[in-house]
């Protein structure tokens, strides 16, 4: 350890040479020589030695063993006078500018934001601009029907119906617009069936008219398959629609090849449901759309807490209803459909005493989401449906499904169009992965367990450019 002589630390090497200043000084030397007294008053002479009160010495105070340290003059210019700065030694120089590194520049100026421009997502709408779909009128004899037809006429049909509130466009516009839909309509020819007095624009209905029954607007269906020449048609409908094509696929079993019911309803109305419907209806006649109106609908389509999963989706449709819905039209279909009778249908286990017509004996997937008002329906229906051609779905995160999960209903009603023996192609992303596998498959039949991508002779001679979605126009 380095001795102590005279009150001074000294280095190892004993050179003579102090590592710290004269101004470190210890308070009682072993000789006696300096007393605390003097160590303060020494301190005390080094703050206050200023020129004229400004903080800066006006004489370098330096001691004597510190001659022989390097030495650093710092000088500082203010706008009254300049000074110089006490000497420092390069080590504490170092520190210091390492200490001012860390501090923001005097000299840094403002920074200004300039051009800032605030760009919107493009919002979504319930209007009209399909321009593959083309509506035409069909006649009936409970007045006539608008029904929008989507791809070619000569491939197999799909037949939906709406649901309360909605027509083709609100309900069904954007699920068979999305990507894996469209791929799937390739194949297959869509006919949108609006109930009368629902679809986009329409005129309020005369007084005198007599809306057709549940069960008469299920029988109207057959001058639609006529007005086109349809023998047969795959069923796709929503809420009271998924009511009204059951009710036609009972009375018409050999022209349904399959359903997919989506929050479907097979009993009769309740006292809960009747009287909030004849109230709506009430207000729909009288005062338009009201907010207890408006509320009923949307737990009718999205049940509750809906705004916390989609509050974007709440909104577009809140106006939809609001400034889009002919509310008179809307209260005749309402009455419509609390009047409803029961489907009459059950399961019978036993293939023995199974009857033709007890239930729908055609293939049926029953669709529903987790957060649906309708799921104990959708429950109570599956337990009528023979298992044995029957599907029963329950879709989570949602309630409303074709709007807030299009990808799992569409992947899963191309399944169940592949299991009844359709050809349904692949959805872009599965087949961008189907077409990767099978490329692979067949360079190891050609080249063996050694094709691989970085095989030098197959980078060179193989040069392959697809695109997997060229055939989908989005």
């Amino acid at each position: 350890m380095p001795g102590s002589i005279g009150g001074s630390y000294r280095s190892l090497g004993g050179s003579g040479s102090d590592i710290y200043r004269s101004t470190t000084t210890a308070a009682n030397g072993s000789n006696g020589s300096t007393t605390m007294m003097d160590t303060v008053k020494k301190a005390f002479s080094f703050v206050t030695a200023t020129n004229g009160g400004n903080g800066f010495p006006s004489e370098p105070l330096i001691a004597e063993d510190d001659v022989k340290q390097p030495v650093i003059i710092a000088s500082r210019t203010d706008s009254a006078n300049t000074n110089t700065i006490r000497k420092m030694p390069t080590s504490g120089v170092a520190e210091e500018a390492a200490l001012l590194g860390t501090m923001p520049s005097d000299s840094m100026d403002d920074i200004e934001l300039k051009n800032i421009q605030l760009q919107f997502p493009s919002t979504r709408s319930l209007s009209r601009d399909d321009s593959s779909a083309c509506e035409e009128t069909v006649e009936t004899d409970r007045g006539p029907l608008v029904v929008a037809i989507q791809g070619s006429r000569n491939k197999p049909a799909i037949l939906t119906y709406h649901d309360l509130g909605l027509n083709y466009i609100s309900n069904f516009q954007a699920f068979f617009n999305y990507i894996d839909m469209r791929a799937l309509l390739e194949n297959f020819c869509v006919y949108h069936v609006n109930a009368p007095g629902q679809e986009e624009g329409a005129q309020t209905l005369p007084e005198d008219y007599i809306y057709p029954t549940i069960d008469e607007l299920a029988s109207q269906l057959t001058f639609v398959l006529s007005h086109f020449g349809l023998k047969q048609f795959i069923g796709f409908g929503v809420g009271a629609g998924a009511n009204i094509l059951s009710r036609f696929a009972l009375v018409n079993p050999h022209k349904v090849a399959a359903l997919c019911l989506i929050n479907c309803v097979s009993t009769q109305a309740g006292w809960i449901e009747w009287g909030y419907q004849k109230l709506n209806a009430r207000y729909l006649r009288s005062k338009g759309m009201t907010q207890g109106v408006l509320d009923y609908l949307m737990w009718h389509h999205f049940g509750r807490n809906t705004e916390e999963r989609n509050h974007d989706l709440v909104q577009v449709y809140k106006s939809y209803f609001e400034r889009n819905v002919n509310a008179t039209n809307l209260a005749l279909f309402i009455d419509s459909y609390i009047k409803r009778t029961d489907l009459n249908i059950q399961r019978e286990m036993d293939p023995t005493k199974k009857k033709e017509g007890m239930t729908l004996g055609m293939p049926v997937i029953n669709i529903t989401g987790s957060h649906s008002p309708h799921m104990d329906d959708t429950v109570t229906l599956n337990g009528r449906l023979d298992p044995t051609n029957s599907t029963w779905m329950k879709i989570s995160d949602c309630g409303m499904v074709l709007e807030e999960q299009p990808g799992k209903v569409s992947e899963a009603f191309r399944l169940f169009l592949q299991g009844e023996g359709y050809v349904a192609p692949l959805s872009p992303t599965k087949m961008a992965d189907f077409r990767k596998a099978s490329f692979e498959e067949l360079l190891k039949a050609k080249y063996g367990n050694c094709a691989d991508h970085s095989s030098p002779m197959l980078a060179r001679n193989i040069h392959i450019t697809e695109n997997p979605i060229s055939a989908v126009v989005c």
